[in-house]
């Protein structure tokens, strides 16, 4: 699966790359400066697990070529036999990582996130389903250590969430969150039934990296309007008795956020102007992808956000990715945050398929 003239040419590139990076001029310029940086620390992990893959494929070679010999010393032929076990081992796990370094980086991976999560089909029991997601979310990012912000949630009156818009801080919370833009179907019987009748309703999630300053997102504030109102909390119950609230509306693309997270009106403004900037850099990063021919619309993460990516069948314990065809029976400790096992998945899918689209690019300018 690994083509190692593909490799080489990618790793052609450093030369000119560390040429530069050697010349001060670049420096003048830092948003360019940044992407040469994150580019050769990228290549010279590229580099590093090549050579290490290649060592490995060396040493297995040796060991399988020794114990199909007849001849040679019978301890040295047991001792390559116990050997091998563990080199095959490390060379499936140097694969991975070679893989993986063989797509190009993609800087957005290491930002923060910002998700909303907005009740679809299903009325209350959306609302209350829209909640159990934020809390999947919740614990899943305290497991990795990562701080949750929710900015604004709009409560139903028995608990659930209309809307919830939070944000995920963290190294790399946008790489593994990603994949989870789309619409999660929920089947168990709701709280509100009383012929205890299975139901089937819909939460949709979206994931945004959060921009930067270097990103040139420009909003003009006569392209602005900024309404001010009071926090509510669940059934409309007041929150506080200041007007702190804040919605901003972009005029020119319809675009609205708010926050009412902080009693501050100031913060709630620029907490709202962040979700704002993080989907007007979503809108014009698909734009950049659809007009270069980069859609990837039969990749994870990459397809339309009213696609069905998932179902969490409360009866059967099961939770399903439709994407990838993958079954778990472990829908309750998944709800608590215990992730790990779908997002592997998902990334390990993502990055095969990537990779397959790299190197066919790359075969065919060759």
């Amino acid at each position: 699966m690994i083509d190692p003239q593909y490799i080489e040419r990618r790793l052609a590139r450093l030369p000119a790359l560390e040429a530069e990076l050697a010349d001060p001029a670049l420096a003048a310029n830092q948003k360019k400066f940044r992407e040469r940086v994150q580019e050769h620390a990228a290549l010279k992990r590229l580099e590093e697990k090549a050579r290490r893959f290649a060592t490995l494929e060396r040493d297995l070679r040796q060991h399988r070529e020794l114990l199909a010999g007849e001849d040679g010393d019978a301890e040295l032929r047991e001792l390559a036999r116990s050997e091998l076990l563990e080199l095959e081992a490390a060379h499936a796990a140097v694969e991975k990582e070679l893989l993986i370094a063989l797509l190009p980086p993609d800087p957005a991976e290491e930002r923060n996130a910002i998700l909303e999560i907005r009740a679809g089909t299903g009325g209350e029991e959306a609302a209350l389903f829209a909640a159990d997601l934020y809390r999947m979310y919740s614990r899943y990012a305290a497991s990795r250590g990562w701080k949750v912000n929710l900015l604004d949630a709009s409560s139903s009156d028995i608990g659930g969430y209309k809307e919830a818009v939070f944000t995920v801080a963290g190294p790399g919370v946008y790489g593994v969150l990603r994949y989870e833009s789309g619409v999660h179907r929920v089947q168990r019987v709701p709280v509100t039934e009383a012929s205890g009748r299975i139901h089937t309703s819909a939460a949709t999630v979206a994931v945004f990296p959060e921009a930067q300053p270097d990103d040139d997102i420009e909003i003009k504030p006569e392209e602005l309007r900024v309404d001010i109102f009071c926090s509510s909390g669940p059934g409309g119950q007041g929150v506080n008795t200041t007007y702190s609230a804040v919605r901003v509306t972009h005029l020119p693309t319809g675009m609205v956020a708010q926050s009412q997270d902080e009693r501050s009106q100031h913060r709630n403004k620029e907490k709202a102007l962040a979700v704002l900037k993080a989907r007007l850099l979503d809108a014009r990063r698909r734009a950049e992808e659809e007009k270069q021919g980069r859609v990837r619309r039969s990749q994870i993460g990459s397809g339309d956000r009213s696609e069905r990516i998932r179902t969490y069948n409360f009866p059967q314990n099961r939770l399903t990715d439709h994407r990838i065809n993958l079954t778990l029976y472990s829908l309750d400790r998944v709800l608590e945050g215990e992730l790990d096992e779908v997002l592997s998945a998902l990334r390990a899918r993502d990055v095969e398929m990537r990779l397959q689209e790299a190197m066919a690019a790359a075969s065919g300018a060759a």
